[in-house]
Formats: structure tokens, sequence, C-alpha cells
């Protein structure tokens, strides 16, 4: 007979072959960016927080621009979806077509935990790359929907420091913190990634039913005392982040399908022949728990994605740019390559691709938050060093065209991206094609007013001359022919008056 952590490491050596299949399609269709509509995903529908302590540390997060976003959990051993592989639902990213044996794929997949073993988890390296790269803060997943926590957590033994966990006995067992503290030692600022669903739970998959979907697999109404387990065990969870690991500035909570919802108990069940779905009140207790998330964090910003709120700090736009400005806080959270979580086989955006996306996104009024997900051994992909490295260089040069900026009309035009800093100075940034090789010799600023009495240079070149041609509405920079470049991806203009 062979043992459980056996047959895992047997099933491993299997999983590249029965999953890929799967899990290429979506990685493809997620790393395939387009400009979305400014409405998309309920962006539309931002409540500020009425906190004025709340809001300044909104604004002050607005300020940094620049984060790293990463998924991490048993699931990097297959190279396959984070958490969606067990999640019995007729979409793209859940269950393998592959796999004929549900119960069987996901008992499997339970004992990741007896092989995952990531003796080569470097965080302090990673903490230097993001902040070398310009990067000023960085979301962690301390827990997926899988319910696998990545913190020492009391409230389940379903843990990288569980008794079952082949990393358990290792010093760094308890990767949140080790991942919090190295970050922090580098000046970042540290945020919570949690799913508020948890289909390891007894209380929200109760194992007296099979799975259905996404959502509890039991009518929460029939069985109130059951939910409320949950949302205790939830609320538990959360405190042992906000209390044991330090100063955490983001609590950053996944799974908006985990949310109050008001209905009418006596709705028809059918309506012109198509019946009506009720969906189920997930009442999490989100406005409680973050009162007390407050009372050990004072500054904490709160993002309840997709959750219509005051608890949503920010919009959370995923792997998507809006087509145009946004006049309140957002982020795009997006793939650095392959999927968010560890992939055998990536393909990477290149440096000019993600200058091109954080100047875009910035221009926009937006933060850009970069995943990179760590592999089962606990590295990066050699090639994320590389992109970091890459616009670390650009950054060095032109971060003031990017922190601590707002947006500045007319925004995005062409290959033109605005910003404006907080003495005034307005930065224009050229996104350069692939082969550029010099300055580009005339830029009109078409929707741009240009200030009386205005000075420009070139940042990265100071020596170069830049002239403005033409006034107000009308004004073009015109630079000497064969300028060389600051970068191969973009160059910035600053304009003072």
């Amino acid at each position: 007979m062979k043992s459980k952590s056996t047959t895992a490491k047997s099933l491993l050596k299997l999983a590249p072959c029965l999953f890929l299949s799967l899990i290429a399609p979506r990685a493809q269709a997620a790393d395939e960016l387009a400009a979305a509509p400014a409405h998309v995903d309920n962006l539309d529908r931002y409540v500020p927080d009425p906190d004025p302590r709340i809001q300044r540390r909104i604004s002050e997060w607005q300020d940094i621009k620049f984060g790293l976003l990463m998924h991490w959990g048993t699931y990097s051993q297959l190279g396959i979806v984070e958490s969606w592989s067990i999640c019995p639902e007729d979409e793209g990213w859940c269950i393998p077509p592959t796999v004929s044996d549900y119960a069987g794929y996901k008992k499997m997949y339970e004992t990741l935990p007896t092989t995952f073993n990531p003796v080569s988890f470097d965080p302090t390296k990673w903490a230097k790359a993001a902040k070398a790269a310009g990067m000023r803060y960085v979301v962690f997943t301390t827990k997926h929907h899988d319910g696998f926590c990545m913190f020492d957590s009391r409230y389940t033994d379903y843990k990288i420091t569980g008794p079952d966990c082949a990393f358990a006995k290792n010093p760094k067992a308890d990767v949140t913190k080790e991942i919090f503290n190295a970050f922090r030692a580098e000046g970042l600022w540290i945020g919570a990634y949690f799913s508020k669903p948890d289909w390891h739970n007894e209380n929200f998959w109760w194992p007296h039913f099979p799975p259905k979907d996404r959502n509890p697999n039991y009518d929460v109404e029939r069985y109130p005392e059951r939910w409320s387990k949950f949302v205790e065990f939830t609320h538990n969870q959360v405190m042992e982040l906000a209390s044991n690991y330090g100063k955490v500035d983001l609590f950053w909570f996944d799974g908006g399908w985990v949310k109050k919802v008001e209905y009418a108990k006596n709705a028809p069940s059918e309506v012109d022949g198509y019946r009506v779905t009720k969906v189920p009140n997930l009442d999490i207790h989100m406005d409680e728990l973050v009162t007390k998330i407050r009372q050990k964090q004072p500054d904490a910003i709160v993002v309840d994605r997709a959750v219509p709120g005051k608890n949503q700090n920010y919009l959370t736009p995923e792997n998507q740019v809006p087509s145009e400005m946004l006049p309140y806080p957002w982020e795009s959270c997006i793939i650095l390559g392959g999927g968010w979580s560890y992939s055998l086989a990536p393909e990477f955006k290149s440096s000019r691709e993600l200058v091109h996306l954080l100047a875009d996104i910035v221009a926009k009024g937006g933060n850009l938050l970069l995943n990179i997900g760590p592999g089962p051994d606990g590295t990066w992909y050699p090639a994320a060093y590389e992109r970091l490295a890459q616009v670390g260089a650009w950054m060095n040069i032109h971060s003031e065209a990017i922190y601590n900026t707002r947006p500045q009309a007319p925004y995005a035009k062409g290959n033109l991206r605005y910003t404006r800093g907080k003495d005034g100075a307005v930065y224009v940034i050229a996104l350069l094609p692939e082969g550029s090789t010099a300055v580009p010799t005339d830029l009109a600023l078409a929707g741009f007013t240009m200030p009386a009495k205005a000075k420009v240079r070139l940042l990265g070149a100071p020596q170069t001359s830049v002239r403005i041609e033409g006034s107000g509405t009308s004004a073009r920079l015109v630079t000497p022919a064969g300028t060389s470049l600051p970068s191969p991806c973009a160059v910035v203009f600053k304009i003072e008056s």
C-alpha cells in the first residue's frame, strides 16, 4: 500500500499531462489585455469611506502607484490555476475535462500539502527585486478559495504549518510572516489577500452534501447556525492576520460573491418561462469585521472586492485597463505571464509592455498591481527578475512622472500619457514602439494646453535642448534629430511653468 505522500507524488508526476490542456487556454486569455470600458465590473459604483483618516491613507496609497501581487499555494505544484480546479462549475477554468472522477481528484488535491516543500523560499530576494523595480507595496495570498492557509492559523490544520505539510518543520514555515517581514524591511507597504469563501471548511462546503458550485452547498437560511459558525471562523482568521503579523496596510478580500444580498423572499420561481435562481445571502458581516480590523490596524485600507460600498476603499479591475481616466481610487491587477499562479510554460510580458502598462494606468488615475506566481520550490521564474530589473532601470530615471502624481488632461492620447506632480509640473510620457533608437523629434500635444512661459526638459538627458513651438493647444515639443534615448521603452518630458 502506498502512503498518502507517495500517492500524491505519483499524481503530481501525471498532473502536468492531465491538466495543461485546461490551464493553457485560460492563461492565454487572461494575458491578453484589452482596454475595458470604464464601467466594467461596477467601476462606476464607488462609495468613499467616510473616515477622514482612511481617506488620507487612500491618497497616500495613490501616491505609491506600483505593487506586487503573489498567488502562491499548494496548487503551484501542479502548475494549474489557483484553487478553481476543485470548483464543480461549467467554466473553462474549473474542473479539467480530463477528470472523470471528481471526488478522487478533490481527494488528491487535498493531499498536496504532504508534498509542498518550498525549500528554496527566500523572501528577502523577492523583496529586494521588487524594491529595485520601483514597487512600493505587496499583496500576498494568505489564503485562497481552496482554504489552505499560508499563515499559522490556530483555527485549522489545513495550513503550511500544519502536521501534514512537508514544509511545516522549516524555520520559515510561516511564509506569510517571513514575506511580510522581508518586504516591510525594504520599506514596502504590506497587503494581506484573504479569500472570503473557503472550500475546505465544513461550514462552507458541508461534507453532508456534494459541492455544487462556488457557493455553500447548503441553504444558509435553512441552516443559519452553520453559516454563523463560518462567519465566526472567518473573523477569527482575519483577526489573526490583523493581530499577529505586524503592521498590515491593506486587507484585500477576494470572493465578491460572499456578500450580503437583499432580495424578495416571495419572488416567483419562474418569470416568462425562465427559472429565477435565488442568490444566496452570504452575509459575512463585513462592517463588523472592518471595525474589528481597524481596532488593531487603524490605518488599514480595506478592499472588499466587487462589493459596492464603503468597505471597498478602492476598485480592482482584474487583468484589464479602463479605456479612460477614472475619478476615484483604483488598481489594475495584471499577470506578468502565464496565469495568476505558477505556470509550466508561461509567456511573459516584455519590459516595454510593463512600462507602457504602468504609464497608461497611472495616467488614468490608477495603480498597477503586477502578479508573479512563485513556484513549488519557493523560487520565481528567472524571467521575473529580468523584467523587474528592466522596469527598475526605467523607473530610476523617470519615477518622478509616476510617484506622487495625479491625472492630467488629456490623460491618454495616441502614444502620449500625461501626469501631474503635486508641485504643478506636468509630465508627458511618450510610449515608444519596438526598435526605437532616438527621441521623437516632433511631438504634437493634442488636447493639452501649454502654460505661458513654460519650460521643458527631457528626463535622463538634462543637456538636451527641447523647444516649445506654438502655444496653448497648438504647442509642440521639438528635440534635435538623433537625440539618444534615456530608455528604449518610453521617454518623459517635464513641463514646468
